[in-house]
């Protein structure tokens, strides 16, 4: 009996633990208003990852000439500004830094990216890219409130700016105290705080884009299933009640 009970305990703090841990950030989630549609925000994330993430983060499951086939973007034009290492547009999107070498370097090697829309979901990285902010006790200077203890460096400072975690004086209980009100740049940044939002929505669409590249397809393709089935529903449901008119 009592080693009944040590297991179902044992088993409750498993599944508590785990939905924890499922339970995902313990900040809110900012919406992310992607649209698979606008072409130029997709064009403009293609550009913001090949220059900014694409040096650690590979991309191995998508192709250059899929991506320019799909955001409309001519072969040319994206050989010539999209393409920096000599690859072929038919070759996969990879970088040249080795998985041992990137485990040294951050601590561990830079997932690959081609999925992680699927996987975090946008609003996880829309919010994700705007919630860097300085934390001088860690390696590269800078945290991250959606994933705590981040490792790897705010590669999109020089757009930003610097963050820093901002608070204000509000009464709590009573008492005057500093409360967190988020993460405000400096101001020394490329982009203005609305541009730098509107930067991390384009990155996050093309990411969101990359995880399904067929997403689109999918839903016009479904459209056409869904007017088949109908019709047919309608069609079998005529021809049933013309079968069954004399049984009546």
């Amino acid at each position: 009996m009592k080693s009944f009970l040590k297991a179902s305990l044992l088993t409750a703090a498993s599944l508590w633990t785990a939905a924890t841990l499922a339970a995902g950030p313990t900040v809110p989630l900012d919406k992310a208003e992607i649209d698979l549609h606008d072409k130029a925000s997709l064009q403009r994330g293609a550009q913001l990852f090949m220059n900014y993430c694409l040096g650690c983060h590979s991309m191995q499951y998508q192709r250059y000439n899929r991506t320019f086939r799909d955001l409309e973007i001519p072969e040319e034009l994206g050989v010539e500004n999209l393409q920096f290492t000599g690859e072929k547009p038919g070759d996969l999107i990879t970088n040249a830094m080795p998985t041992e070498a990137a485990g040294a370097w951050f601590g561990t090697a830079a997932p690959d990216l081609t999925l992680v829309a699927r996987v975090r979901g946008a609003d996880w990285l829309y919010t994700y890219f705007r919630s860097f902010y300085v934390d001088e006790s860690r390696p590269f200077g800078v945290n991250n409130a959606v994933f705590p203890n981040v490792g790897m460096p705010h590669v999109l400072q020089e757009l930003q700016g610097v963050p820093r975690k901002t608070h204000e004086k509000r009464m709590v209980d009573g008492e005057m105290k500093d409360v967190y009100v988020g993460i405000k740049s400096d101001g020394s940044g490329i982009l203005s705080p609305a541009e730098y939002d509107q930067a991390m929505l384009d990155l996050t669409n093309f990411l969101v884009y990359t995880g399904e590249p067929m997403l689109l397809e999918q839903r016009r393709l479904g459209w056409y299933v869904f007017g088949f089935i109908l019709v047919f529903t309608i069609l079998a449901w005529l021809l049933k009640r013309e079968y069954f008119r004399d049984l009546k």
